[in-house]
């Protein structure tokens, strides 16, 4: 049974790793011919108390994400927001639109004309627009979220069109890899389809962020282009159910 730590030890644990992270994302950028702020880094909050994400926060974490409406809306209040950022990153349905548009400053998951045209509506009715990625199912996984490749070009064209919605980039969780060239692969691949998607140069889409590379792949995933990795369990530890 796993010793349980102080506070304390959890802070200091959690200075420590983001550190040691901060220092692989300044090489993995530096190795990829670009410099360390070109990469962002969002601090994943899943299960993470609000104590511990403000600790994150304190030392320097600048952009987190929440897999869950109702987590993140339950947190809110006590996160020390002013000089952070708050997306949400997990599947996302569209009954839950109304509660989170205007809550956070992106959704990264958006995997639908159909969740696109709710966040669209309700971002006009509140005289918004929202920022929004389009979420990729890189490795063709019947039971992941994420747009299939052959959608892909038809409904960022189709997404675009809408008010109140502005696409900024894709997203993508690769398959779960039994090494780190394997990996590779996948996330060489979808740089690929960004820059491709980006080249086209369509209205209303500004294709800047390419979200992908977790707690296991972050390095890899920016050697091969990405330029906003989704570190959780590296930070804060073990997720705790």
């Amino acid at each position: 049974m796993m010793e349980k730590l102080s506070v304390e030890e959890r802070f200091s644990n959690i200075d420590y790793n983001l550190d040691i992270i901060n220092e692989r994302i300044q090489n993995a950028a530096i190795k990829s011919g670009r410099k360390p702020e070109e990469i962002r880094f969002m601090a994943v909050t899943k299960t993470v108390e609000p104590i511990f994400i403000n600790r994150a926060i304190e030392h320097g974490v600048r952009l987190i994400g929440e897999n869950k409406v109702q987590e993140f809306l339950s947190k809110k209040e006590y996160l020390k927001l002013d000089n952070c950022e708050a997306h949400l990153i997990g599947h996302l349905q569209t009954n839950k639109v109304r509660q989170i548009v205007g809550e956070v400053s992106m959704i990264q998951s958006v995997d639908s004309v159909k969740l696109a045209k709710e966040i669209s509506k309700r971002s006009e009715q509140n005289g918004l627009t929202t920022e929004c990625l389009i979420e990729v199912n890189i490795g063709a996984e019947e039971n992941k979220t994420g747009l299939d490749l052959s959608l892909l070009t038809e409904t960022v064209h189709e997404i675009a069109t809408l008010p109140g919605i502005k696409v900024k980039g894709m997203m993508t969780v690769p398959p779960i890899c039994d090494s780190s060239e394997q990996a590779k692969k996948y996330f060489s691949k979808m740089h690929q389809i960004f820059i491709d998607i980006t080249g086209k140069k369509l209205d209303n889409v500004d294709m800047c962020i390419l979200s992908m590379g977790m707690s296991s792949d972050y390095e890899e995933a920016i050697l091969c282009g990405s330029n906003l990795v989704r570190v959780g369990s590296a930070i804060f530890g073990p997720r705790i159910y």
